[in-house]
């Protein structure tokens, strides 16, 4: 008789702990089932541009704010078209970049909501004493351009302001995807870089080379690159979501900040694309060069200065780069910034 009530009692433990399981994991799962499914687009293979949103995702942030998040890299076509037709929710773009969006014929429903970085971090990379250290330098060298006609008149008005006459540099239609090593082996080759990848690239591998950062030379060009915007259906109809969106995000970069060995590692074991193989040693030490770029000396992360903003795109409807002027404050808004 004793033996039976053992056995019994042991049953009932064994019952009262399922079922305590079983409902803790129903519990799990109605509260997953509740979460808001986002979709975030990169610009390009992950980067220590995009750590903040590897880390918040990594690190539960989102979840705690009540969203499903997914990070892909761009559909087909572009981010900024995915995000505009409602394809993906957030996406990451740059200020330039982005003025075909606001002026074009089929203008793209978008928003800036965030800036990833504080400062631009564009320059142009040179071999080291090839004699481009300056804009002027580069007469009669090749430079290497994607032709886009803002980045043009970006080169032309820095050459000329330094003296230099633009129409005697060779424009080589090229975009490398190391730089570094591009330059090192074409002495007579200049190229436009973020320095927070392919500067640091060419840290870590002990190349020698040249820089000139366009913001130093023009405080105009000290726009926005690169920034999260938004899709303007959702921002209209669920502007709650946005906000606890770019609330994650804020606590992503600024773990980031505070812990780059760690965010480091949490982007190279997130990208699912392969890209980061081999490149660990870039990947933190671009990392550790971020921490002072997230925030830099903004009041917080991802405010966007509406003078700074607006300068850079009054300079593009001073020189004619768009199909219609860009008015005042276009496309961008720090009203759901944590």
């Amino acid at each position: 008789m004793k033996n039976f009530k053992k056995i019994f009692a042991l049953l009932l433990t064994v019952l009262l702990v399922f079922s305590f399981v079983s409902c803790a994991k129903s519990a799990d799962d109605s509260k997953d089932a509740q979460l808001k499914d986002i979709v975030v687009s990169l610009d390009w293979t992950p980067n220590t541009n995009h750590t903040g949103l590897y880390v918040a995702l990594k690190n539960g942030y989102y979840k705690d704010a009540g969203l499903n998040v997914k990070i892909v890299q761009p559909p087909e076509g572009d981010a900024i078209s995915a995000c505009s037709s409602g394809q993906v929710q957030f996406a990451v773009g740059y200020q330039d970049l982005l003025v075909p969006a606001f002026t074009s014929d089929t203008k793209m429903d978008v928003t800036a909501v965030a800036a990833i970085l504080q400062h631009n971090t564009s320059c142009i990379v040179s071999k080291k004493g090839s004699g481009m250290d300056r804009p002027k330098g580069l007469e009669g060298k090749k430079y290497l351009t994607w032709q886009s006609p803002i980045e043009l008149a970006m080169m032309k008005n820095i050459v000329e302001a330094d003296g230099g006459d633009f129409s005697k540099i060779e424009q080589i239609p090229d975009v490398p995807t190391n730089e570094a090593e591009d330059v090192n082996a074409n002495p007579d080759h200049a190229i436009w870089i973020y320095y927070g990848w392919g500067g640091i690239n060419a840290e870590v591998s002990n190349i020698d080379v040249d820089t000139f950062f366009f913001k130093d030379l023009n405080p105009v060009f000290d726009y926005y690159s690169p920034v999260l915007v938004a899709n303007n259906d959702l921002i209209n109809s669920d502007p709650e979501t946005v906000r606890a969106f770019l609330a994650a995000t804020k606590k992503g970069y600024e773990y980031a900040v505070e812990n780059p060995d760690e965010a480091a590692q949490i982007l190279i074991d997130g990208d699912d694309t392969g890209s980061l193989i081999g490149s660990e040693e870039l990947v933190k030490a671009s990392q550790n060069y971020m921490t002072s770029q997230y925030i830099s000396d903004a009041p917080k992360w991802g405010y966007i200065d509406p003078q700074r903003w607006n300068a850079f795109y009054n300079w593009v409807n001073d020189n004619s780069l768009a199909e219609e002027q860009i008015p005042e404050n276009t496309g961008f808004t720090n009203d759901y910034l944590a």
